[in-house]
């Protein structure tokens, strides 16, 4: 397999990429997936004058690739043979002439339209395709309703992965006629669907039995809703982030039936409690990933119940207050193949907490330490972690000049470190250019220090995400 990318976005240079370079490209005999994305100097006029095919190319993204239309596209991938997915997010309208440009291709089963403007000529052709369309993302399509989508997935039953993240036009219509024609569904994407009811949910897991992942996150579900998913007994990602109508006793119900779950993200799921955690924690032995960000109900009591499993990997507790280092212990001592850590706002987490981690958690590669309770003698325990490479450092009360540059550098591994300015001048520059020199890139911030009191004033305004 031969893999090449053009990313625009990354390169301001590559931006400059023309079909001059494509025709290169193409000749390659191995060509399977070529990434176009943000590529803004290729454009219909020059993919035109094409005068090479790829027969065995297989995937292409031209996502950003505004100055591309159905012209374009069809120079591009003429004479393509084994093309299976196709990438054309945040590009040119979703018509009915773009759409026929895929009417050849027999593989093809995966279409990420994500940003795009839909037409209802689009949809309609996009349901005559007779390629065996097994994933079609459609995240934050505008002009999408329940007319266009419910036409659409009646035409492609075979469905497995749909994405309508944040197609706000959608109501339990669409849900409905979803989970009625696609029963083999094995994962749906639909955060930020605001119109949908919570009804709409029950449904979800009273015909979808084959689903993996749920992505719910900021929706109207509620526990009779997550009673009914907890039916989907392979379930392994569960996404219920800013859900409010959802409780313990829904969350019990699928901590008890869905032992395979390795992902669950509750952040800002305000009525969570350590109950809800503890079933999780008894019932998940496969768990890898969770984040009980900004849930002022949590308490050691969950730490010590996810301790118990032993596979967790991530774990964001960012915001919790009523957690401290003794539930880190447990974790530290539990959860040995744990590599990211958010503690962000954490207060009663100290030195105490960093002490077993450097002892324990020889796996840890991430963490986020921002506000909370660590001094020196803590920064400098976590420096004895070897695979240690990324670490968020903000406002530390207790943390001095010399504690932070001994800790620079006792840490081998370090590629990232996020500091505050007020560092900067009281660092010696030896210490950072030889830091820089060996790869480790350092990224200095300004930001105001928040007082504990405030800071849930604000929270709405912090990211949903393990990375800082």
């Amino acid at each position: 397999m031969c893999f090449i990318q053009f990313n625009g976005a990354c390169f301001a240079s590559l931006s400059r990429i023309t079909e001059k370079s494509l025709n290169s490209v193409l000749q390659l005999q191995h060509l399977e997936d070529l990434v176009l994305e943000g590529c803004h100097g290729i454009d219909d006029d020059g993919l035109s004058t094409l005068d090479q095919s790829c027969k065995s190319l297989k995937m292409l993204n031209l996502s950003n690739c505004q100055n591309v239309t159905h012209t374009g596209l069809s120079s591009l991938i003429n004479g393509t043979e084994q093309l299976q997915q196709i990438i054309l997010a945040y590009g040119s309208s979703v018509t009915s002439d773009l759409v026929k440009c895929l009417n050849a291709y027999s593989k093809l089963q995966s279409i990420k339209l994500d940003g795009c403007t839909v037409t209802w000529s689009g949809i309609k052709a996009m349901a005559s395709l007779h390629s065996p369309v097994k994933e079609l993302s459609l995240s934050k399509c505008l002009g999408l309703t329940d007319d266009g989508l419910s036409f659409l997935v009646q035409s492609h039953k075979d469905l497995r992965k749909l994405d309508i993240t944040c197609c706000r036009k959608i109501t339990y219509t669409s849900i409905d006629i979803i989970t009625n024609s696609c029963t083999s569904l094995t994962s749906l994407r639909m955060e930020s669907c605001s119109l949908v009811p919570k009804e709409a949910f029950v449904l979800i897991g009273a015909r979808c039995s084959f689903l993996e992942e749920l992505d719910a996150t900021d929706n109207e579900i509620d526990d009779e809703g997550l009673k009914s998913i907890s039916r989907c007994s392979k379930l392994s990602i569960l996404k219920l982030g800013i859900c409010s109508n959802i409780s313990d006793e829904g969350l019990a119900k699928v901590g008890s039936s869905c032992s395979m779950l390795k992902e669950v993200d509750l952040y800002r799921s305000v009525a969570i409690s350590d109950a809800g955690i503890a079933a999780i924690g008894d019932g998940c032995p496969a768990l890898e990933m969770i984040n009980i960000a900004y849930n002022d109900k949590i308490t050691d009591n969950s730490l010590v119940s996810l301790s118990k499993c032993r596979m967790l990997k991530a774990l964001e507790i960012r915001g919790c207050l009523g957690v401290s280092s003794i539930g880190l212990l447990a974790i530290a001592v539990g959860c040995k193949q744990l590599t990211v850590l958010d503690i962000k706002k954490c207060f009663n987490i100290n030195d105490n907490g960093m002490l077993p981690l450097a002892q324990f958690s020889q796996n840890l590669k991430q963490i986020n330490l921002s506000y909370c309770s660590v001094t020196d003698v803590g920064l400098v325990a976590l420096a004895s972690i070897s695979r240690l490479q990324n670490m968020t450092i903000l406002h530390l009360a207790g943390l001095t000049p010399n504690g932070l540059a001994a800790a620079l550098l006792a840490c081998r591994a370090l590629t990232k470190v996020k500091l505050h300015a007020s560092f900067r001048p009281l660092l010696p520059q030896s210490i950072l250019g030889y830091m820089e020199a060996h790869g480790c890139v350092f990224h200095w911030r300004d930001k105001a220090f928040q007082l504990p009191c405030m800071f849930w004033t604000n929270a709405k305004e912090e990211p949903s995400k393990v990375a800082p």
